[in-house]
């Protein structure tokens, strides 16, 4: 896609080292670990690759930079703003300023040249599409400061989803239609709905250059991305990215594993015996070369998960349920506890490999976690815990408890929660809302704080960083 204005390839070395470092920084602002080394390893790849083939630039960057695979969708959408194709309208999407947009004429051609797109395959018909939508059917406001493009109004408008059927139709009546009985068929169908993803994501690039170049490339970068899977805030995520984060449990999983067992390590070591460290001296003049440790056999701890499975703090509890079944091997024992207003054993369906998908769903249907009303009730769900199930919890026991502490209302039962920690070894209690919301409203997280260590858990990383630092080895 080339604009009227000269393409983005800026051949003058202090811009391109400011793009560089403004990408850095961005990337930063997302999470990513980028040090001085990583960029100025991307300054040489950039020289050496230049900007000549983007693709190709991209992926130099990309290989020199990103340390995981979930990190790879922010980098190609602060990239694309970065380093974009071209600047400016594209050629053949302007309209004359005294001619007002024939929106209905507009959505109708671009389908047909959407359709034809996505029955060839051709990516770069779709790119060109994309830019013409987006300045056909996705500008908004009028006044400086107000205006802009969207493409939730572009997608709206233009509706690719629907197309499928004539694309389907348009493949099976070509010379290389699929004939074999169905299989075909599907993989057609899922070939072209991968096509039609590619072209929302076309779409929504092209509104993020276009914004960028009214509000300022940095602040869309920080403001327009879509996080890291890592960093995305349990309550505002959605069933896709609550997906994308189940798929991450089994990276964090065995990074927490290591960091698990070397804590364990340094933990056997114990305290140093200054009596055996001065004998061991003698053979070095003196000077303790080889410290002696009063050895110790720490044995694993056990673990008990008290999960609020009630709306969306539904999300928070079902992945970090997911996340302790893949880490079982790094304790004696794990017991899963959930409850709305009512609180039942759900180890058997946590630790059979349930589908992830179907955890939630299986836990609500199958477990009696809900009494004659569906919202949650800290209170009465702690004090059955208290009643049937305080003997999972015993000298060796970690109790995590997971849930915004919301109440709705009824007593928050501070005596059961006492109960619990005075016969734990630690009870820690993970609040997914951000500590200026406790207190507010039917929250009764201030008070729980008062009889156990409660944290902020907003997304996977600090649930990761948590976990590893507070869990017991």
């Amino acid at each position: 896609m080339t604009g009227p204005q000269a393409p983005a390839t800026p051949a003058d070395p202090p811009d391109l080292a400011a793009r560089l470092t403004g990408l850095v920084q961005a990337l930063r602002g997302h999470g990513l670990r980028i040090g001085p080394g990583e960029t100025a390893d991307a300054a040489a790849a950039l020289a050496v690759l230049g900007l000549a083939d983007r693709e190709q630039a991209r992926e130099g960057l990309a290989a020199v930079l990103l340390r995981a695979g979930g990190q790879r969708a922010v980098f190609d959408a602060v990239f694309d703003l970065f380093f974009p194709l071209g600047v400016g309208t594209p050629h053949g999407a302007g309209q004359p300023p005294d001619q007002p947009v024939d929106r209905p004429a507009a959505v109708a051609e671009l389908r047909d040249r959407l359709a034809e797109a996505l029955a060839a395959g051709d990516r770069a018909a779709g790119a060109r599409i994309a830019g013409e939508a987006v300045e056909a059917l996705g500008r908004y406001g009028t006044s400086p400061g107000t205006d802009g493009w969207s493409a939730y109004q572009t997608l709206g408008l233009l509706q690719p989803e629907t197309l499928l059927a004539r694309v389907l139709a348009a493949l099976r009546a070509g010379p290389a239609g699929p004939d074999d009985g169905g299989l075909g068929d599907r993989l057609a169908e899922d070939e072209v709905r991968r096509r039609i993803r590619e072209f929302r994501a076309q779409v929504g690039t092209e509104a993020r250059r276009r914004v960028a170049e009214l509000r300022g490339t940095e602040r869309i970068a920080a403001r327009a991305v879509a996080p890291a899977p890592d960093r995305v805030d349990f309550l505002a995520a959605g069933p896709e990215q609550l997906a994308e984060l189940r798929r991450t449990v089994q990276p964090l999983a065995r990074k927490l594993a290591t960091r698990l067992a070397a804590r364990r390590r340094r933990a056997a070591h114990g305290r140093i015996d200054l009596r055996r460290t001065l004998r061991r001296s003698l053979s070095t003049g003196g000077v303790p070369m080889r410290p002696a440790y009063r050895q110790r056999r720490p044995a694993r701890p056990e673990i008990v998960l008290l999960c609020d499975v009630s709306g969306s703090v539904a999300g928070f509890a079902q992945f970090t349920m997911l996340l302790v079944r893949a880490m079982r091997d790094q304790f004696a024992r794990v017991r899963v506890f959930a409850f709305v207003n009512r609180t039942d054993e759900v180890t058997r369906l946590v630790a059979a490999d349930t589908d992830p998908a179907e955890l939630g769903r299986r836990i609500l249907t199958e477990a009696a976690v809900a009494g004659w009303h569906g919202s949650s009730d800290y209170g009465a769900a702690l004090g059955e815990f208290a009643e049937r199930h305080l003997d999972a919890v015993g000298p060796r026991t970690a109790v995590l408890v997971l849930g915004d502490a919301r109440t709705n209302g009824w007593d928050p039962n501070l005596p059961a929660l006492q109960r619990i920690a005075d016969r734990a070894r630690r009870v820690i209690w993970l609040n997914p809302e951000q500590p200026a919301l406790w207190g507010t409203g039917d929250s009764a997280a201030p008070a729980y704080a008062t009889a156990v260590e409660m944290h902020p858990c907003r997304n996977a990383r600090r649930l990761t960083d948590l976990v590893a630092r507070l869990l017991p080895v």
